[in-house]
């Protein structure tokens, strides 16, 4: 791949700020792609360095025309598209705060996190704000200025704004800020009585995005296609300021269809790619299914040049050389694609060997919000499916009381931990330990730096498709279940195990005395189960025989409810729902 522009990557340690940074990769690579949206197979925009700048400066005016000062908070809820970018840059070049939220969340949940986190101008989708001013919420919100986007001309907005009307003549005043200030408030769980905002500043994702470029640069000509929300930890790092500190061009979809996927490939020559575990599974069923397809002497023809490709890789990727051995299966992924980057969740080490095999290097990595976005990544040198990789240039990690066999919890400290979490000091407390943050994962470290997982220390499970949940969140769905006390583990809490995937939540239930489990209370668990979505519903049950340990201020003892749990049942125990 040729390199179109010989002015390297923006030197980080020169600013202070995201928003600086981003101000000065829109002058270095002005003619150069920026960011390409598809829409259903059809390209729908397409723009330069230069044309990002000329829509969002007048943004940035406008907004500090209706007093949004440096400091105040704009909350973006929009599936992926270029406006979601323009509008954090503008929110950064104002000195703001800009808070990711998941569009998928429903609208109570996303009234709960603007709440939560004091946001001033909520950025959004026409579709979205009509779902939100649904809601008994949408009487007492907060909000200053509403901007939506793509409305119908003539569509009652209740007070919001046109986003693409939104605007001002004139230079706006750029803000600056320092490293210690607060970039941006990502939430690592959805909802639930306690929001886990975690504050992360200027100097988090300018250290992050100089050691994640250390091991894997992009450049003028790298074309990574966004699959993640760009809310994601993941996305937001390497699907935007990555990219553009780089001079590189993003390519969004508006539609994931996985046909228009796979055509996305070809048609924009995609060369870098992240996704959740999930979806790198079924791109191998997939691939599996067309090689089973072939006929005996195909079939043995592409089984002889793998394994001539896997005597070729075995100490590092050659992947021009894999293009030549396998051109056909190459060419259905643009036949550019250079690297998959993958983490978030467990992935099967098979999976990840499938692909290295093909010549398509996945770059498997560990990390968790707060933490930035990685801790460790796999550079390579050579392949290992069997771990999440070596610490990032900047990190630390310790194994924290570590049994015969050297796993502990993971512990980790670099310029890339945020700062705290948002309004709870005793949690920041408690997660953020000398320095350390205490991830509440189980690893060890080998002998050459790598690290390796075998389970969870703490009372959270994590989805193929890279969402974390918190059981304590999802248990005012079962309010008022007529039962005397209730309470929702992860079964990996209650019966650790030193293995990741098939991660489940149980509901353990406490009856009223003389109180027996009827049809009809597993009818009325089964019906408010349904409430949610799939990856947060409870897959079974325990009957629990003794009132719940509690607090003074009667706050139910979780460690010391699972604790006796474990004593005296095992997971036989758990009946499916």
């Amino acid at each position: 791949m040729a390199v179109v522009d010989k002015l390297p990557m923006l030197d980080l340690d020169q600013y202070s700020s995201l928003g600086a940074a981003l101000r000065d990769a829109l002058d270095r690579w002005p003619n150069e792609t920026c960011l390409i949206e598809s829409d259903r197979g059809r390209e729908k925009t397409r723009l330069t360095y230069s044309d990002f700048k000329e829509m969002a400066l007048p943004l940035a005016r406008a907004l500090a025309d209706a007093d949004f000062h440096a400091g105040d908070r704009a909350a973006i809820i929009m599936s992926n598209q270029s406006k979601w970018l323009i509008s954090a840059y503008a929110v950064f070049h104002g000195g703001g705060v800009v808070v990711p939220l998941d569009c998928k969340l429903t609208a109570a949940e996303h009234f709960e996190l603007l709440a939560h986190s004091r946001a001033k101008v909520l950025v959004t989708e026409y579709h979205l704000w009509r779902a939100l001013r649904e809601t008994a919420e949408y009487q007492n919100h907060e909000l200053g200025t509403v901007l939506v986007t793509e409305a119908p001309l003539g569509a009652d907005l209740a007070g919001a704004l046109r986003w693409e009307e939104f605007r001002q003549n004139g230079d706006p005043v750029f803000i600056p800020r320092q490293r210690e200030d607060t970039a941006c408030i990502v939430y690592s769980s959805g909802t639930g009585g306690c929001p886990k905002g975690c504050v992360l500043t200027h100097g988090n994702y300018l250290e992050q995005c100089k050691s994640l470029t250390a091991w894997y640069p992009f450049w003028p000509g790298v074309r990574y296609l966004s699959i993640l929300p760009t809310n994601h930890a993941i996305d937001f790092m390497v699907g935007f300021i990555g990219p553009f500190v780089c001079g590189a061009c993003v390519v969004h979809l508006r539609t994931l269809r996985p046909e228009l996927v796979r055509d996305a490939f070809v048609k924009f020559r995609i060369t870098h790619v992240s996704l959740v575990p999930l979806v790198l599974k079924n791109l191998e069923r997939g691939l599996r299914a067309k090689f089973a397809e072939l006929s005996p002497l195909r079939s043995a023809l592409l089984k002889r040049m793998i394994a001539l490709n896997k005597l070729l890789t075995r100490r590092r990727p050659h992947v021009k050389v894999s293009r030549r051995l396998l051109p056909q299966v190459h060419r259905a992924f643009g036949g550019e694609l250079s690297t998959l980057i993958t983490g978030g969740a467990f992935v099967e080490p098979s999976t990840l060997q499938f692909f290295y095999d093909l010549g398509i290097p996945v770059t498997n990595g560990y990390g968790l919000t707060e933490a930035g976005t990685a801790l460790t990544l796999n550079d390579l040198k050579p392949f290992r499916a069997d771990t999440v990789g070596k610490p990032l240039p900047g990190v630390e990690l310790r194994i924290l009381n570590p049994d015969a066999e050297g796993i502990g919890e993971v512990a980790a400290r670099s310029k890339t931990i945020m700062a705290r979490y948002l309004d709870a000091p005793e949690l920041t407390a408690e997660t953020i330990v000398d320095g350390w943050l205490l991830t509440g994962d189980l690893g060890r470290l080998d002998g050459s730096g790598h690290l390796q997982l075998f389970g969870r220390k703490k009372n959270m499970i994590v989805t193929e498709g890279g969402k974390n949940i918190y059981p304590e969140d999802i248990e005012t769905v079962f309010d008022g279940l007529p039962v005397k006390e209730y309470c929702i583990f992860a079964s990996n809490y209650l019966w650790p195990r030193m293995s990741l995937g098939e991660e489940l939540l149980v509901l353990v239930l406490r009856l009223v005395e003389n109180q027996e489990f009827t049809r009809a209370l597993e009818d009325e668990i089964v019906a408010r189960n349904r409430r949610l979505p799939d990856f947060k519903r409870v897959r079974g049950y325990v009957l629990w025989s003794r009132d719940f340990p509690r607090t003074a201020s009667l706050k139910i003892k979780r460690t010391l409810l699972a604790e006796e749990i474990q004593r005296s049942l095992d997971r036989a125990a758990v009946k499916e729902l």
